[in-house]
Order: C-alpha cells, then sequence, then structure tokens
C-alpha cells in the first residue's frame, strides 16, 4: 500500500536528483537509472511519477526557473529605483542559489533540450520574456529608446556568462559575474551608471 502523502516528496527529490545528475555528467546524458538511485528510489518509481526522462527534464527545468523566478520577484521587492531595480535583477541571477555548479550545467543543458522538445523551447522563451520585461522596466529611466538594445544584451551576457563560468574550475564566481554585467551597463549608461 503506498504511502500517503510521499508523491510530492518523491517527485521533488527526483526533481533535485535529475539537476545534480545533469551538472554532474554535462550534459543530458544521464539515464532515469542514475537519477532514480541518487533520489534514493527506483527507476520504476521515477518512470510511474514522470513517464519519462525528458518529462523529468522538463519537471527540473520548471525547478530552477521556479526558484529562480521567486529570487527575482523577492529582489525587486526591495528595489526603489530603475538602478536599484536592475542590480536586484543581476544579483538574483548569479545568486548562490542559481548560480552554482550543478544549476549552471542544467541551465546550459536545458538550451540543447529545447532545440527539441517544444515544451522545454516554451519554457526557455517565457524566461527570456520575462527577464527582458523585468530589464526593461529599469532600463526605459536611465537609457530610454536604447533601453530595447540594453535588456537584449544584458541577456545575452548573462546567459553567455553561465556559458563561460561551465568551462572554469572551482566554485563560480558571482561577484565577478555581477561585476562584469554592470561593467557593460555602465559601458552604455555614461550619463547615469549603476
Amino acid at each position: 500500500m503506498p504511502k500517503l502523502g510521499m508523491e510530492p516528496i518523491r517527485k521533488a527529490a527526483l526533481v533535485k536528483a535529475t539537476i545534480v545528475e545533469i551538472g554532474r555528467a554535462g550534459s543530458l546524458d544521464v539515464t532515469v537509472s542514475q537519477i532514480a538511485k541518487r533520489a534514493g528510489m527506483s527507476s520504476a518509481l521515477a518512470h510511474h511519477y514522470f513517464g519519462g526522462k525528458e518529462a523529468l527534464f522538463i519537471a527540473a527545468m520548471r525547478h530552477v526557473l521556479s526558484l529562480y523566478g521567486a529570487e527575482v520577484r523577492g529582489a525587486l521587492l526591495g528595489a526603489e529605483t530603475p538602478a536599484a531595480r536592475i542590480t536586484a535583477i543581476l544579483q538574483a541571477s548569479f545568486s548562490a542559489t542559481n548560480f552554482r555548479r550543478e544549476v549552471v550545467g542544467a541551465w546550459l543543458n536545458f538550451y540543447v533540450l529545447a532545440q527539441t522538445a517544444p515544451q522545454a523551447r516554451r519554457l526557455l522563451a517565457i524566461y527570456q520574456r520575462r527577464l527582458r520585461s523585468n530589464l526593461l522596466v529599469g532600463l526605459r529611466p536611465l537609457a530610454g529608446e536604447r533601453a530595447a538594445d540594453l535588456a537584449d544584451g544584458l541577456g545575452a551576457l548573462i546567459d553567455g556568462l553561465y556559458l563561460r563560468e561551465v568551462l572554469k574550475e572551482g566554485p563560480p564566481d558571482s561577484a565577478a559575474a555581477v561585476a562584469c554585467a554592470r561593467a557593460y551597463l555602465n559601458a552604455h549608461l555614461k550619463e547615469c551608471p549603476l
């Protein structure tokens, strides 16, 4: 007889194990069996909850995006100026929660998955639209007509910093990533730097 209330706990464990395994492997070339083993359960149970590897990857992607979104929303609560808003987004993007080795690896592999999985492509498109929208709110008062171009450039820079980080040794350097993004903006916002 199944234990009541265990399904959400087991699903969460499988999602976290998926992120760790993708990050560890550096690719989507992990098996449901590896993920299930890391989560402390059978691969049959993982298949029961998610139906297959792609659904498990999508669930992990949703989890990563959910954590990121919550952190951005929380950071924006205290942002009272346009510059503070941009800084809050950068700090959330490169926080210890979002910018750790396994999550960086998972992000990059989600981009790979988005090339073949429509659900993954849709989730990444939502992330990109929300990031751009949040950046535009802060950049419009600072950059006027150039805000859209700067938002696109900063979004690409954030993604690029994740890409570069995966190639480095050791723990991700959040402070250096934020400083790099700020330097990009300051080069384009000479009249009112961050």
